[in-house]
């Protein structure tokens, strides 16, 4: 399945939901939750009344893949202790590599995929099914994620109108990280458009500090980047037809975007430690370096989803004091917002993958990770007040409130061997362009030979 979810309202879902969270006052986010649980189910830590019923499963091992790392990882694996609480099984994570199909492909060859895995992109889901490992929903998963979740997002998770992935974690990524004391420093106020963003980096580079931290050895983040750009200028409808590769990405939409995104990435001192600086700082780094050292740190604003917030609470910098956000800046007539998530999918039958799936459907497990911070749930019947602050708070509501007026991530819904294969394809293609990005023909020339080889032929 490589539909997008419906949307007019892209830039008011992130406005409201930030612009609106911060006017509260804001608390610290994220970090260790164990000393947060005073009882009365807020706090994190200790299990509270479940919501779902589970299976027995007394002696069975079962394991989950994923390509989560870091305090991702840490936090996931408190989600699986609780389920291993519920149903006496034994549950081990399998760290996986990207892109996820191939690293799950060695594992079927081998006889051993995993009982779930955690997909990252709507196209794998589809490659999962087309290769007939992904089984799908039984009956009680199918119930709960019923109950539990709109139809946007049950779309996202079913092939030819059968249910198979459970979206456990959605991400806002159309959001802008700053260090408040760098902006207070340089005199500048959160930007609303494009222009304004520009002129902003501009005054805090003449301020002595580099105004954008870019995650280039990571090269999702890239492609958020475009993605942002793109939807917020060429508009939903374009998007939708370059997700799905019904306009080719020589399109003149397409150069527009890459345009306009070059002026930032060209523009010298605009990024932290420049192009090769950038290739070589990895996400977690990139937001860090951001907001350590003080009034001179390395950058005064880094680009990316809620999931900054976990490695915000590794420094000692508070939400609300040191870091603020504000919405992706509007390029056209709107700020953007893309969203991610990551889909449980089983790959093997049995009681104990369709008793995991049914829990991950469930707001008992969405709750332990919500506290936690660094998180969003699609899960409409998750209580707000488990998110540890009013930002996220703020961001999961308006996530809940658009429903289906949201759109996913481009890159997710591409074929992995071009929106999310390390090295090739869009990851490459923006790579480059990060380090030439006056060669906007040739991006173009590189990202249409990779998809054109990547799509399936209609």
């Amino acid at each position: 399945m490589r539909s997008t979810l419906r949307t007019r309202a892209a830039g008011r879902f992130v406005a409201a939901a930030t612009v609106g969270a911060l006017a509260l006052g804001l608390t610290a986010c994220g970090g260790d939750d164990k000393d947060k649980d005073d009882g009365n189910g807020d706090g994190g830590g200790k299990s509270t009344a479940a919501t779902v019923d589970l299976p027995k499963l007394d002696g069975q091992k079962l394991s989950v893949s994923a390509v989560w790392g870091g305090a991702e990882r840490k936090v996931f694996l408190r989600v699986l202790d609780e389920f291993e609480k519920r149903t006496g099984a034994e549950v081990s994570f399998v760290p996986a590599q990207e892109p996820i199909i191939s690293f799950l492909a060695s594992k079927v060859a081998g006889g051993e995929p995993p009982d779930v895995a955690m997909l990252p992109q709507v196209g794998a889901v589809q490659q999962a099914v087309e290769r007939k490992w992904a089984k799908p929903l039984g009956a009680a998963a199918q119930k709960e994620l019923d109950e539990n979740y709109a139809d946007g997002w049950k779309k996202l998770g079913a092939v030819d109108g059968k249910q198979y992935g459970v979206y456990f974690k959605a991400a806002n990524k159309s959001l802008v990280w700053y260090n408040t004391k760098v902006f207070e420093n340089a005199g500048v106020e959160e930007p609303k458009t494009w222009d304004e963003f520009m002129r902003t980096a501009q005054t805090v580079y003449d301020s002595g500090v580099a105004p954008v931290s870019v995650g280039g050895a990571e090269a999702w983040t890239l492609t958020d980047w475009f993605e942002n750009v793109y939807l917020s200028q060429a508009g939903p409808e374009k998007y939708d037809q370059l997700a799905q590769h019904k306009i080719k990405w020589t399109d003149p939409s397409v150069k527009e975007a890459l345009t306009t995104l070059g002026g930032l990435f060209g523009k010298k001192g605009f990024v932290a430690g420049g192009a090769n600086g950038a290739l070589q700082t990895e996400f977690p780094a990139s937001v860090k370096q951001t907001f350590v050292g003080g009034d001179q740190p390395k950058a005064g604003m880094v680009f990316e989803g809620d999931m900054v917030s976990l490695s915000i609470s590794e420094t000692k910098a508070k939400i609300g004091t040191d870091a603020k956000v504000f919405p992706f800046p509007a390029v056209g007539e709107e700020s953007p917002a893309v969203v991610g998530g990551d889909a449980a999918v089983a790959l093997k039958d049995g009681k104990g993958a369709q008793a995991l799936l049914t829990y991950l459907a469930s707001p008992d497990a969405a709750k332990i990770w919500a506290e936690a911070g660094g998180f969003v749930s699609p899960n409409k019947n998750l209580d707000l007040a488990a998110y540890p602050n009013d930002v996220q708070r703020g961001i999961a509501k308006a996530l809940i409130a658009a429903g289906d007026d949201i759109r996913f991530d481009m890159s997710d819904q591409a074929p992995p061997a071009f929106g999310g294969t390390p090295g090739k394809g869009e990851w490459k293609a923006l790579q480059d362009f990060l380090k030439n990005p006056k060669d906007v023909a040739g991006t173009q020339r590189a990202l249409e030979d990779a998809a054109a080889k990547a799509y399936p032929k209609s």
